[in-house]
Formats: structure tokens, sequence, C-alpha cells
């Protein structure tokens, strides 16, 4: 039994498939996407891709740095997708994401807290299916 979490076991990042009209992933309300009102997945059909890949960030060193990191990996894959940097602490709140910077893939949050190098990112986008 650890007092201060050192024996928690690490989580399983899942990623759902993506929506083909904007990104949204897995089960969602249907009406955030494509105007229905009904729980469904994959409301339009979209396959598992990569639709959006943001970092989130303060502005910092570090920040910058990861965001430099995963548009260098999104070039490597030949992926042809924009990689958003979003400083704005209003809409980094809105993921949850407590420690920066973070890595968001179709809107989960899928890496925080650390630099991931370029290298990183690949295997991280690998394990998740894309």
């Amino acid at each position: 039994m650890s007092l201060f979490g050192s024996g928690k076991k690490k989580e399983e990042v899942k990623v759902g498939p993506a929506c083909a009209c904007n990104g949204k992933v897995a089960t969602y309300e249907a009406s955030s996407c494509c105007g229905g009102g009904q729980q469904v997945e994959n409301c339009c059909g979209g396959d598992n891709k990569l639709a959006s890949i943001k970092v989130l960030g303060a502005g910092c060193k570090s920040c910058h740095e990861q965001y430099e990191n995963v548009k260098k990996a999104i070039e490597e894959l030949g992926l042809g997708i924009e990689v958003e940097y979003i400083t704005d602490m209003e809409k980094v709140m809105t993921y949850g994401v407590m420690s920066m910077p973070a890595i968001v893939v179709n809107e989960n949050v899928v890496s925080m807290g650390k630099v991931l190098k370029s290298a990183e990112v690949i295997k991280l986008i690998g394990k998740l299916g894309f």
C-alpha cells in the first residue's frame, strides 16, 4: 500500500472513432456534431482517423517546444492536418488540464505535464491507432 500514489497503475488512453464532420469523438450528442439530438456513435460515418490535434499551454518555453515537436511529428507522418496551439486559459480549462503542456487528439487529452519529443509523439499517435 502506498501513501502517496507511487503504486498507482497507469491509465490506458482510449480514443474512439472520429466523426467525419468536425472531429468529435466516440459517443456524444449528435446535436454537437451534425444537428441531431440523440446519442450516436460516428454520426457522420467517419472512420478511425486523426481529425484534430492541439497543444495546450501557457505560452512558456516548454509549451512552445511541445507545439514544435508535435508539428514536426505530424509533418514526419505525412498527415495533412494543422496543429492548433491553445494558450487561452479559459479554453485550456475546458479540457480539465491542470499541468501543461498537454496534447489533445480528437478532443481527448492524451498527454499532459511533460514535453514529448517528436519521436515520442509519433509513438503515441501509433498507440492510439491512427
